[in-house]
């Protein structure tokens, strides 16, 4: 059974239509990543799944559940984890108060060594422990905001422009890391990203969204490959 199926999602906010018959598989273990420009419905496919955006068309199922009419708080115990784009970490909050908010649907007895994981993936964390989050710079507000989303212990993972204004050495070194969580927690990972290049080449699928709809999909090696999307998307 995949671990989150999604049929043709239509996403509004009011008249405004996000996305417009969106349908994408995930099997546990799996990365797919969600292409396209500002406006292309990443965002919103991302919001809906959590539970932040109205969907009066379409189903989104988790482990054989419907998530329909869910909270995002019952979505997150559900084992959803997500970095939303522009990190939004709380920066009046040193490092380790924003992992333990990241942790609040965990039983407090879980907290301190889950806090040590994610310090293994990110060390750097743990050097900025006692540090306000505002004042970190962006690739380690980046790397908060992802260490906070796992603080939920997820089955599955949201990413939302991870590399978004990051130096180019930074969001390899991201990179490296996703890859490591996922190996050592067999993560599912839904990606979104302008980025293509970076994302096809961390995802083993792809889908391509313009204006809320589905342009291509397929395996992620062969849209990199591919002249159209390189054309397109990567502009090679």
């Amino acid at each position: 059974m995949p671990k989150l199926v999604i049929e043709n999602l239509k996403v509004t906010y009011g008249p405004i239509v996000g996305t417009d018959g969106v349908g994408l598989t995930l099997d546990a273990g799996e990365t797919v990543a969600l292409i396209g420009a500002n406006g292309a419905g990443k965002s919103s496919t991302l919001k809906a799944i959590l539970g932040m955006a109205t969907y009066p068309q379409g189903t989104i199922v988790l482990d054989g559940h419907d998530l329909k009419g869910l909270r995002p708080s019952q979505v997150v115990r559900r084992g959803v984890g997500y970095s939303p784009e522009g990190r939004r970490v709380f920066p009046q909050l040193s490092v380790l108060d924003n992992l333990r908010v990241g942790g609040i649907t965990r039983a407090k007895s879980e907290l301190p060594g889950r806090i040590e994981r994610i310090y293994g993936y990110f060390p750097r964390l743990k050097e900025r422990a006692d540090q306000r989050a505002g004042s970190l710079s962006g690739g380690e507000q980046q790397m908060l905001a992802i260490g906070r989303a796992l603080m939920s212990k997820p089955t599955l993972l949201m990413l939302d422009e991870p590399s978004l204004g990051l130096a180019p050495v930074i969001v390899e070194r991201i990179g490296e890391i996703l890859a490591e969580v996922q190996a050592s927690e067999g993560l599912a990972v839904l990606l979104a990203e302008q980025n293509a290049t970076w994302a096809l080449s961390l995802a083993k699928r792809a889908v391509i969204l313009d204006v809320g709809r589905i342009r291509m999909t397929g395996d992620a090696a062969k849209l990199l490959d591919d002249p159209a999307v390189r054309k397109a998307y990567l502009g090679v």
